[in-house]
């Protein structure tokens, strides 16, 4: 049994394809990883098979055309790999838009933060140019929900672009904690205050301060709990919640991990804005495929660290590359070796399959797993 074999026995209890369509998806994965690029020219020369290099980028078109994704399953797949169900995390919504010619893609993420780097569940490819609108981001949580419930959500994390009255009623109305930063310059309209900006109410704070008022102030229709700090940039960040949190500030900097997500996917893995499929069903397909090599990489990454080398903690505080970036290298190196061990094989499907929380690390340059079953 070789790599594919694994791989296809452990996706097609979350697809249902058939053989053929699961072995290209198989192939688009290792491709992707190998050749670190989603340029459909590129994965066709990392494809394998006998095939001739124009009827391999054939297939591909096709593939991305015609087949149908389950992106519930998708999900699935992702928060058991995780092993997020069960456990309690902060979902974090954020948006990744380039230009490709005339198109303009824009694409809606929402995600779980996870160690440094955000972990993609849900997306949604926006027909339009610009900011998502309130009912997209309903239902992109109302799909969530659907599937996982909210008893594991801690909170909603989101940058300035996402305020909107219906928007949060609907988060406090199902009981969700949010906490979304907010423009500095917004009016606030209770009678105390009514007209007054936002940063009026912390114009004596000092730069690396932070405040948590004592009562709630009313923003549009809805009454929240505000948050700031004052930036080395001499900026303010303010932060709007639902509930009073005395480390607002803290928490809400687990948002900055979505961004890190995007980079991953971007220049600093897989180049996402270099495929030129521009259709918005197709681009939904992309970021599946994309999604599922992130996770692949980011577990052997965590492996990597844990059982085999540790990362170097670098002068400025910070590990010399990402657990992505770690396992995303380790991947390469294993898949450009002409011979593979049993061993090696096996390692490789378990890091795939199985949530941190089944698997026992020996800290050893063999990095032996064991399963805890």
């Amino acid at each position: 049994m070789d790599l594919n074999d694994g791989l296809r026995a452990i996706l097609k209890d979350h697809v249902s394809w058939s053989k053929r369509r699961l072995d290209c998806f198989i192939g688009l994965l290792l491709a992707l990883i190998q050749s670190r690029h989603m340029n459909l020219t590129q994965l066709a020369v990392n494809f394998g098979g006998q095939a001739t290099l124009k009827s391999r980028y054939r297939r591909l078109q096709r593939f991305f055309q015609t087949v149908v994704f389950d992106y519930d399953a998708v999900a699935h797949l992702i928060m058991q790999l995780f092993d997020f169900k069960g456990q309690s995390y902060y979902l974090t919504l954020d948006r990744t838009n380039w230009k490709w010619g005339k198109a303009n893609l824009n694409i809606l993420t929402l995600a779980i933060a996870y160690k440094g780097m955000a972990v993609p569940v849900y997306w949604l490819v926006l027909n339009k140019q610009g900011n998502s609108n309130q009912r997209e981001r309903i239902a992109l949580l109302q799909r969530f929900i659907r599937q996982f419930g909210r008893h594991g959500i801690q909170g909603v994390l989101a940058d300035r672009e996402f305020i909107g009255d219906q928007w949060w009623q609907w988060l406090t109305d199902h009981t969700i904690p949010y906490l979304i930063r907010m423009k500095d310059n917004q009016l606030l309209t209770n009678r105390r205050h009514a007209g007054k900006p936002v940063q009026a109410l912390f114009r004596d704070l000092k730069v690396g301060e932070q405040r948590v008022l004592r009562k709630r102030q009313r923003i549009g229709d809805q009454w929240v709990w505000l948050n700031a700090l004052k930036l080395e940039t001499n900026e303010l960040l303010v932060l709007a919640s639902n509930q009073r949190l005395a480390q607002a500030i803290q928490v809400y900097g687990q948002r900055w991990q979505i961004e890190n997500l995007f980079q991953c996917l971007k220049g600093r893995g897989f180049h996402l804005e270099d495929t030129r499929l521009t259709r918005y069903y197709r681009i939904k397909k992309v970021m599946a495929l994309q999604a599922i090599a992130f996770c692949w990489a980011h577990k052997v990454g965590e492996w990597k660290h844990r059982a085999v080398k540790p990362l170097t903690i670098k002068q400025h505080g910070r590990p010399e590359c990402s657990l992505f970036r770690y396992g995303l290298d380790e991947l390469n190196n294993f898949l450009l070796k002409t011979v593979k061990s049993a061993d090696e094989m096996l390692r490789f499907w378990i890091l795939f399959l199985c949530p941190p929380t089944m698997i026992d690390y020996d800290r050893s340059r063999s990095g032996k797993i064991t399963l805890r079953i």
